[in-house]
């Protein structure tokens, strides 16, 4: 694996040697505009590898993307490599259906000390509820950033990240009362705590997820990339773009229906996918908004 070909994978340019906040908001924000946050392999036939050297090779050198266990994990390998002192971290994600936190560590993030610092970062919760900047790890503070206001808060050594979302206009009448429309103002997303993981911590939940009629990922596919302006994401047949803040503290949530030949041409013209498997498109019955 070479750290070159994950900047050339994600367009950075930029500094390789200033191991400052600067510095990894930059990278941070080119890997969630370059890598897609997708299952697509579930809904191919194919596995979602865990392996660091299959992960480089998907994202990398295949240029796909991935779910949280993987984008993150890469990233935790090119901060790494760079010289950040970065630790794993486990999240319980929320759930608005059953109104509460999963009872398993389902997702993966990242903790980033910077000059005696603390600092979240995340590249894989993917659609509107994506941190653009990385979040300090202060309890209580609204922290605004393009997508929303995000918010963390500790309570006996849990932390707990939720947001504070714009209304939405949705000018295709059809799409109104969409079950993939984010209903909430203020939305809660997931907690964690401090306990540094290791990737092998997520071997059970990353066979289960893949597996499990009863997770989201193999109820729905889905991809969705960041762009300057907002974030795009494909749901089985279902195209959406959100463009944030665009009027009077609205966002923009455009749909449009896709048939097969439409989602290969948008995987490879929005999200720079090209598929080596054909792709069994999913809207499936689990509760997913975008």
């Amino acid at each position: 694996m070479n750290i070159e070909a994950y900047f050339e994978r994600i367009g950075y340019k930029n500094s390789r040697d200033k191991l400052d906040l600067e510095t990894l908001t930059d990278i941070l924000q080119h890997q969630i505009r370059a890598i897609p946050f997708e299952n697509l392999n579930i809904h191919c036939g194919d596995a979602m590898e865990l392996d660091l050297e299959a992960i480089f090779d998907q994202i990398v050198r295949r240029n796909r993307g991935g779910w949280c266990l993987q984008v993150n994990h890469l990233l935790y390998w090119a901060l790494t490599t760079m010289g950040f002192e970065t630790t794993i971290l486990g999240g319980y994600v929320f759930n608005t259906f059953t109104d509460k936190y999963s009872n398993a560590m389902i997702h993966l993030l990242l903790k980033v000390t910077i000059d005696g610092r603390d600092y979240i970062a995340d590249a894989g919760f993917g659609r509107s509820y994506q941190m653009w900047q990385p979040l300090e790890l202060i309890s209580g503070k609204h922290q605004p950033q393009t997508p929303c206001i995000f918010r963390l808060t500790e309570d006996r050594g849990t932390w707990y990240l939720d947001q504070i979302r714009r209304e939405q206009y949705i000018p295709n009448q059809e799409f109104q009362d969409s079950d993939l429309l984010e209903k909430n103002e203020h939305r809660k997303i997931y907690s964690f705590t401090l306990e540094p993981r290791t990737i092998k911590d997520f071997e059970s939940v990353n066979t289960y997820l893949q597996e499990s009629p009863a997770s989201v990922f193999t109820s729905k596919s889905f991809c969705s990339l960041q762009t300057p302006e907002g974030v795009h994401c494909l749901v089985g047949f279902t195209l959406t773009y959100r463009r944030f803040n665009y009027k009077d503290n609205t966002d923009l949530v455009e749909f449009k229906t896709l048939n097969e030949k439409e989602i290969e041409e948008n995987l490879k013209n929005i999200f720079n996918i090209s598929l080596e498997k054909k792709l069994v498109p999913k809207h499936g019955d689990k509760f997913f908004t975008i």
